[in-house]
């Protein structure tokens, strides 16, 4: 089942069951942390004497720090069905990426991959890792020194999205058929600048198409 055959990536039945086995791990992640804080403290009260307390502050607080940095994966996730329904899949070969500055980006950023322009695929524009949340898997294989086994890993890239605002990556597992490492891109270049937006091509209905995700650039 060819995922670039489907007019939104939604539509592809592999890929509305990675993204509901992200948000599932998502929620056990969340629940679990809480669970593992109500547990040492039942152990610390129930089992043991209150001179025991001090061994047990830094797990409780480390639970309810991972409880929290849990709740700041499901926006990203729920930005990620958005991007789905909105665009469709493309899977492209050796998209140029790197983990330095970009010349196009004046903001810290954690890394980026350049896409090819809908409007002119001779140019291409670059989309940022925004957070570093999530990051390490592709960081270790974007790495300019990365062993050439973990290169090959993202030699081949599926995309959804609009590079001129907003896109989706993702590598195939299971022998290419399922989308796997979803990770949100996002645009830093100055888009909201209205002549940026007309040199790339941009149109009204490209426009309305970035809102349904979330993306409020200017008019071109």
């Amino acid at each position: 089942m060819n995922p670039a055959d489907h007019s939104v990536a939604w539509d592809h039945p592999p890929t509305r069951r990675s993204w509901t086995a992200h948000m599932f791990m998502n929620v056990l992640g969340f629940f679990g942390w809480i669970a593992a804080w109500i547990g040492l403290l039942y152990v610390l009260v129930v089992f043991l004497s209150p001179g025991f307390g001090f061994l047990f502050v830094l797990p409780l607080c480390y639970c309810v720090y991972r409880a929290v940095v849990q709740l700041r994966y499901f926006p990203p996730a729920l930005r990620m069905r958005r991007i789905m329904r909105a665009y469709p899949w493309q899977v492209l070969q050796r998209v140029p990426h790197g983990l330095t500055s970009h010349p196009d980006v004046s903001e810290k950023h954690h890394g980026w991959f350049e896409f090819p322009n809908p409007a002119r695929p001779e140019q291409r524009l670059a989309l940022v890792f925004a957070r570093h949340l999530r990051t390490e898997w592709w960081h270790r294989r974007m790495a300019p020194r990365a062993k050439p086994k973990l290169k090959a890993q993202i030699e081949s890239i599926w995309f959804a999205g609009d590079p001129r605002f907003i896109g989706l990556i993702a590598v195939g597992g299971r022998g290419g058929t399922v989308p796997r490492r979803l990770h949100v891109l996002e645009q830093w270049a100055d888009s909201r600048n209205g002549q940026r937006l007309s040199d790339w091509g941009v149109t009204a209905e490209d426009i309305e198409r970035g809102r349904r995700v979330g993306v409020y650039p200017a008019s071109p």
